[in-house]
Order: C-alpha cells, then structure tokens, then sequence
C-alpha cells in the first residue's frame, strides 16, 4: 500500500472530481494542485473546485431532494448506511494512503481513523433509527446540511459529519478543507457505492469565501455541521446569524501534573498529547502545567527533554516516523510561536527544521510560559508545548480557565482530593486522567468542547444525543405516556414524578384547594394542561433515567469512560406574547427536572396570565426560579456581561438580532426548538454533555478495584 500510493504522484497523481446533483464533474473552477506535506513539490492531488453556478445548483439540489432521502422510510435509509460502513472497511487501505499522501498523516495516524469512520456510521445509523422509529414522538429531517470539516482529520470528521445528517434523513452536502480533497472524495465514493444516492450527498470543493457567498448563503440551507477555527464560526455567524451551526472549533488545552503524580507514566502521556501528528489535533495538549515541586525537578525536566528530542520525526512515507510533518508551512500564529520567545520564556528544546522540508519540525518545549501571554493564551495547532508553574492545583485550574477555550484537559495525579476537585471545577468538554488528552473513541468518549470550543447545544460527536439537533420532533402526545432514554426504551412513565421538586409542584398542582392551582386549571386550555402533565412525567423520568445519572457504557477493564450532563445554571426562558400556557409552564418543569437554574424573562409591557399563575404556582421553586422584567437591549446585555449561558425560546418567533450578536460574541446557545412534552427531547436543551476517562489501572495493576464486575477482556 505504502509503495503504491507514493508512486501516484506527480504527472499520475488522483484527480477527484467534484459530485453535483447525479452527476461527477470537473469543476468549472480553479485548478488546486495539493502537495504532500512529506515531499516538497510533489503533487499528491489535482481538482478543480466549483463555480458559484455549480454551488448553488448543488444547494438547490439539496434543498428539492430529487433523490427523495428525506421520504425513504427509515429502516431503509439504516441499512443502506450499514452497507456504507462496510464499504469504508474496504476501502481502509486507499484512505490510509490518500491520507498520508495529502496530509502527511503516518499510519499510526490515519488507520485509527478509518475505524473511527466506520463506528461513526454504523453507530449514527442505530441511534437515528431508534428515534425515527420511536413511539413517543416522530422525528423528521431538518432539511439540507452542509458539513465544512478540516484537514487534520480528512476522513473521520468528514465520515461522522454526513453520517449523522443522512442518518437523521437530511439531505447533505460535504465540503472538505481544500488541503485534503482527495481522502473526502474516496470517502464519498463509499457512501455512493454503498447506495446513498449522489443527489442525497454532493460534494463540493471551493474557497472560503465561496463557501460563505454560495453554499452558506442560500436561503434554504439552514444547518451546517463545522469543525474547524473559531474564527470561522463567528464569521459564519456574522454572515447568516439564524443559522443551526453545531461547531467543534478551536482547544487551548492543558494538562496539569501534580507532585502527587507517576511522572515517568506522566511525561509518556504528555508526549503522545503533545506532539502526535505534529500537534495538529484540536484535542492535543498545548500547555504543560507543572506543580512547583515537579516544575523545579531537574531531573524530570531531563527527562521530559529527553523523550521528546528521541522522537522520530520524518515523512508518513517511512513507517519509522513517530512524528510526521505540518500540513503546510507554519504562518501566523503557528509561526510566531515555533519561532519566537515571549518575555520569560526560555527554550527547553529548541525545535529545528529538518531535512530541508519546510513543513518538517522537531518537537519545541517552551520553558517558564508567562500567564497571560501570546504562548499561554493562543492555539498554536503544531509541535510546541508550552511549561508553566503552579502553586496548587486552584490555581492550576484558574490558569486553564484563561484561556477561554474548553475542549480537552488532563490531569496526572494519583490523589484522590486532586482528582475530585479536578473532575468537579474544570470546564472542558472531555476529561482526562492519568492518560494522554487525545484519541476519543465513539461512545466510548463522545467529543466536544465548551466555551470557544464550540458552538451550538452542547451535544457532543459520538454521542448519543448527536442526532438530535439535525431533526425536528412532533406528533401524537398520546404516545408521551412511553419515554426513551438511549440506555433505556420503551419504559413506561410513573404516575406522579419522583424527582422531589417536580413531585412537590405536581401535588401543588393537582391540588383541588390550592386556589394557584385552581386559576391554572379554569385558565389554562384544557388541551395544554393534558400535555403539560405529561410533560412533568416525561422530563421526571428522563431526568431520573439519564440526565441525573452517569454512565459507563462500555465497561471496560481498567478505564473508566463516564458520560454525563452538566446542568446550566444561567438560562434565560424568554416568553413573547404569543407564547402559549404549556409553552411557559413546560420550559419552567424542564430546565428544574435537569437540575439547573433559570430566569423567566419577558419585556416590561408584556402582561401575562400564564406567568403571573407560573410565579405564584411555584413558590417552591424560588431558589431556582426567579421572573425578571427586561427589555431586548437588557437581555442582550445580560448575555454580553456574562450573566446567562444559555436561552430558549419557543420556538415560533424571530430572535431579535441584538440578542442574536450578544449570544454570538459570548459563545451562548440560543434554543429555539419547538417546545416538547418528550423529555429525551426538551431537557438536551438545558445541559451540556462532558466526557471523563480515567485510566484507573498503573501498568496492568488494578489495586483495590481489581474484582469489580466489568466487560470481559475477550
């Protein structure tokens, strides 16, 4: 494989096409001619990219679904998807090559990313067809996606991205980096073998800013799947600010070392966090923060030296190489930061370029990082790692905090206290401990960021919620009475909730004599009051099932890989006039079944029975609950001083653009889903999702947990 892909180079290098509407096409664009990083000059790909009449006739396609994908019956559109996977497993060596001729990935790279490809699809596919095919709602396609993934996973991102939004019955349109064409184009060609049809999956090569001005900017496309830069999320957001964009962008990421820690095992952790794929991994470690006592260790700094300069840096193409090269020669902010030292800052390991490549660098370690610098602060995205001391572990942890971003973070410690607070206090969406901060594993660690990390609900890759947002659910209430919980179908809802300050409202309002209670049963409309029950019983049992709850799927033999949902505790549940009484009551039951906190928000000269009934209804609750008066502009200052981290709507009205712009620049999602009575729906809207991994065992040994029940080894 290795031999015959570096020979399809040059004058016999792949020319991909482009796939619009039924038919592959030579773009009318311009000619990309991409290089392989491992071998300057050398062509590893040539396309042509799309002209602005060739992108819209793909968005139109979309958007009318000739093929009709949305209309196929689910358990169709299933199988056809686990034909797809199969396809991939056939393919894993010309992806492998196609990845290590255009991105310069080693196979220690991209062969776990075929198998990361393959899980994405088969797992998306199961997890759609359980809520399509689910009693309790009926769950549609959202419509067209467009899905813009990046260069440094050109198969894996891609794959999970169409996977999800086919999966969920929405037609797609896939837009690689321009940097790696070549891995999405026989990614594609899986998908079409496999039976998705080409009208269902188009792909599209263009520059940015045709991707904004053509393929973004259609009016009919309405969500768009994005990983990749902070930057570019806002910018699409500036340009189309309603738009439904779930984005994994930019990690600033850390991890701390405490004096408590194994540092041998510690520093091999580092290493593989630090600098695999050159450091090219938004989940890569970025900043190393030392305990004083081990900051000051001489012999751990040796040591940490050490192994990072015996790292074998060279071309993907030689099977030696642990560290390959850059996508491309550094610039901006990658090449100030491989190139200078800020004030303070010393070198530990100087990185050099190498073998007269320049993409090609050995691994850098900046010594005594300042806080609040250009090396602390920015996401570098390549080979150099930046040391840092603390004092304790709080400060550790206020340092991380800095940054602003919330991807991935580690912890090496064996001390309980540590990891607890640890575990309590970081805002990362995947946590790690006692391992390295990279390789999330579908299911097994589902993956996404907070604060710059991301945007959108909080719903994380590989998860099994991250189908949800790319469809819409309605239909019978009647069918609310059953629940699904992905660990849980099909159980049947109690007769009055559980969960104490549910269960304290539903006796408040199922009381005859109560006289809140009686102004909301000869006001309410019969119909909302049906439904808002049900509602109360449905967000109980999910809360119970799965909100409230942490879960180890896989249980596995030494790791632990817990996912669980973090309630927010600054929603803003914005009511308009024509708001309806299940509509209000509904949001106030769901954001305290999961466990958070909340204002009910409303202009000043809105005067409503519904909330004057809520507030009164729900004295209980006052801790939790509060009701404030607040124009548009307040609100949206409210957003921009920190004071909400999440708002929702009902759905059904236009958000103004000042809350819109204020949400944007603060990285708050903005909720404007239909309002549901199924809480496997409407409390995803209330939490954020986080991973923790913890390697539990020290080389094979599992001390005192070694006789718990867990999966079999074989």
């Amino acid at each position: 494989m290795v031999a015959e892909w570096s020979e399809r180079s040059g004058d016999n290098a792949p020319q991909p096409k482009i796939s619009i509407g039924s038919d592959a096409i030579v773009g009318s664009g311009q000619l990309v001619e991409s290089i392989d990083p491992s071998r300057p000059g050398i062509v590893a790909a040539r396309f042509h990219t799309a002209s602005p009449a060739e992108i819209t006739q793909a968005t139109e396609c979309a958007a009318n679904d000739p093929s009709g994908w949305r209309e196929i019956p689910a358990r169709e559109r299933y199988e056809t998807l686990r034909r797809v996977a199969q396809e991939i497993r056939l393919a894993r060596a010309d992806l492998v090559g196609a990845a290590m001729a255009d991105a310069g990935k080693t196979i220690l790279e991209s062969d776990p990313e075929i198998s990361e490809a393959i899980d994405f699809v088969e797992f998306y596919a199961s997890t759609a067809l359980e809520l399509q095919t689910s009693s309790a709602f009926e769950a549609q396609p959202r419509g067209a996606v467009i899905v813009i993934s990046p260069w440094n996973f050109p198969i894996a991102i891609p794959c999970g991205g169409i996977a999800a939004a086919l999966a969920a019955g929405n037609t797609t349109i896939l837009k690689p980096a321009s940097d790696t064409f070549l891995p999405a184009a026989i990614l594609c060609e899986c998908f079409w073998r496999a039976g998705v049809p080409r009208e269902a999956l188009q792909l599209v090569a263009c520059s940015g800013r045709d991707a904004s001005a053509y393929l973004l900017g259609h009016p009919n496309i309405k969500t768009v799947i994005l990983t990749g830069g902070t930057e570019t999320a806002l910018r699409i957001l500036e340009a189309r600010p309603s738009l439904d964009l779930l984005a994994e962008t930019g990690g600033k990421n850390a991890t701390i070392i405490s004096s408590l820690s194994d540092r041998d095992l510690a520093i091999k952790n580092v290493l593989h966090s630090a600098f695999s794929h050159a450091g090219q991994k938004c989940s890569a470690t970025s900043l190393l923060l030392l305990e004083e006592e081990v900051y000051h260790d001489n012999d751990f700094r040796n040591a940490l030296i050490d192994a990072a300069s015996s790292l074998t840096v060279g071309s993907a193409w030689n099977l030696k190489t642990k560290m390959g090269p850059l996508i491309r020669p550094p610039s901006g902010d990658l090449a100030r930061g491989i190139k200078e030292l800020e004030p303070g800052e010393s070198w530990a390991l100087m990185p050099r370029d190498l073998d007269d490549n320049p993409c090609l660098f050995s691994p850098g370690i900046k010594w005594d990082v300042q806080r609040g610098s250009f090396t602390h602060l920015t996401e570098l995205f390549g080979p150099v790692l930046g040391v840092m001391p603390y004092r304790d572990l709080s400060e550790a942890i206020d340092i991380i905090h800095e940054t602003g971003f919330g991807l991935t973070s580690g912890l090496e410690s064996l001390d309980d206290r540590e990891q607890d607070e640890w575990q309590r206090r970081v805002q990362a969406g995947n946590l790690y401990q006692n391992r390295p901060t990279t390789g999330a594993i579908v299911l097994r660690q589902p993956f996404g960021g907070m604060g710059k990390s991301a945007f959108g609900p909080g719903i994380k890759a590989g998860g099994p919620n991250y189908v949800v947002p790319l469809m819409h659910f309605g239909g019978s209430d009647a069918a609310a009475e059953e629940i699904e919980a992905p660990d849980k179908t099909g159980s049947k809802l109690n007769d009055a909730p559980e969960l104490p300050a549910l269960s304290s409202f539903w006796q408040h309002l199922m009381r005859r004599d109560s006289p809140p209670a009686e102004e909301v049963r000869s006001n309410m409309p019969a119909s909302d009051f049906a439904r808002l029950k049900r509602a109360v019983l449905s967000y109980d049992h999910f809360a119970n099932a799965e909100i409230r709850q942490q879960h180890d799927t896989v249980q596995l033999v030494g790791q632990d890989n817990f996912r669980r949902y973090l309630p927010m505790t600054h929603v803003r549940i914005r009511v308009a006039q024509q708001d309806t009484w299940f509509e209000i009551f509904a949001r106030a039951a769901a954001v305290i079944a999961a466990g958070g906190r909340a204002s009910i928000s409303r202009n000043p000269d809105l005067h409503s029975a519904p909330i004057a009934a809520l507030e009164r209804l729900t004295q209980q609750w006052a801790a939790d609950l509060e009701f404030i008066e607040e124009t548009e502009e307040e609100l949206a200052e409210a957003i921009r001083s920190g004071q909400v981290d999440r708002v929702r709507y009902a759905g059904h009205i236009e958000v103004p653009e000042c809350i819109r712009t204020a949400a944007r620049d603060q990285f708050v999602y903005i909720a404007t889903d239909p309002v549901t009575p199924h809480g496997r729906i409407e409390l995803l809207w209330y939490v954020r999702e986080q991973s923790l991994c913890i390697d539990y065992h020290r080389y094979g040994n599992l001390g005192f947990r070694a006789d718990e029940a867990r999966r079999d080894v074989l």
